[in-house]
């Protein structure tokens, strides 16, 4: 039951965490996009994480790092760690070379891969409202990448690539659903900083930093922890299903920066195909909070 008492209604206060959260997430996509051009990609991976892990520990580690650890389940959320690294470098790569809104729209492809995904692995039922998600939504991909046209090149293919990733980092979440929110925040940030911090020796580092580029990429970082930590709070407020259509403001966000900061605006079959997807997913979510709603003309 929703915090008002109405299974239908979706709190104000979850509603402005949401869109808050997906702000801060394009906000860091559009730092990182900047920054690609004065630090190679596995080095931004590393900063991006890095400073969740010191913020993340300054913030909610009040108990030390043992109680951000703090879980029977270890190997899996070092697995889910490893798989969340992966779909960041696949991202970030695709971002240096698309357009900040083309990287975005197919990194959306993500609700289609987990819908599939989670029929095999978690044996929930393909319903026929998740089947034509799942079709409106590749049709949706190929407007935006059209085999055959320029966008469809190998950084369209890493960010196809981050989505998958991403869509396994979300399946294991739900797998571990159990686990106290902040263990879910910190040790995927903690895997990050680890496996790059052991790469290091082997990334080539630029020969001058501006410390304007430093700032740039903390604040960035920042940026994307607090967005995880609305998302985990925004969720803790009201149902999936009804959140997830103002998800979907990220493809707004990501379209007005990409234009104003980088002069990017999207073509008509990009902005076409973002439309089938969000569309799709706006009615899937619907559908999906029409049928959990309880009958009114039942008693109980």
């Amino acid at each position: 039951m929703s915090p008002t008492g109405n299974p239908g209604a979706i709190p104000a206060q979850a509603i402005v965490l949401i869109c808050g959260s997906v702000l801060c997430f394009t906000l860091l996509d559009t730092t990182m996009k900047y920054l690609t051009h004065f630090f190679p990609v596995p080095l931004l991976v590393w900063g991006r994480w890095s400073v969740q892990v010191v913020a993340t520990l300054l913030w909610l580690g009040r108990g030390g790092v043992g109680e951000l650890m703090r879980t029977q389940r270890l190997p899996m959320h070092l697995f889910r760690g490893g798989i969340l690294l992966c779909s960041s470098l696949c991202f970030m790569t695709a971002l240096r070379y698309l357009p900040l809104a083309d990287a975005t729209a197919i990194n959306y492809s993500t609700p289609i891969l987990v819908a599939l995904m989670a029929t095999f692995i978690l044996k929930e039922r393909l319903t026929r409202a998740r089947m034509g998600f799942v079709l409106a939504g590749f049709a949706g991909m190929l407007l935006i990448v059209r085999p055959g046209s320029e966008i469809l090149t190998g950084a369209a293919l890493l960010a196809m690539g981050s989505a998958g990733f991403y869509a396994t980092f979300q399946i294991l979440t739900r797998m571990l659903s159990g686990e106290h929110p902040k263990v879910l925040l910190f040790i995927p940030a903690l895997v990050g900083t680890v496996v790059l911090t052991l790469a290091l020796p082997w990334i080539e580092l630029p020969p001058q930093v501006s410390w304007v580029h430093v700032a740039m990429l903390i604040a960035g970082s920042l940026m994307g922890t607090f967005g995880h930590f609305l998302f985990i709070l925004a969720f803790s407020r009201a149902p999936a299903s009804g959140l997830a259509p103002f998800t979907y403001l990220q493809l707004v966000w990501a379209t007005l920066l990409g234009w104003l900061v980088f002069g990017d605006f999207p073509g008509v079959f990009t902005l076409l195909g973002m439309g089938v997807i969000a569309g799709s997913g706006l009615l899937l979510a619907l559908h999906e909070r029409r049928r959990a709603a309880p009958d009114p003309t039942s008693v109980g």
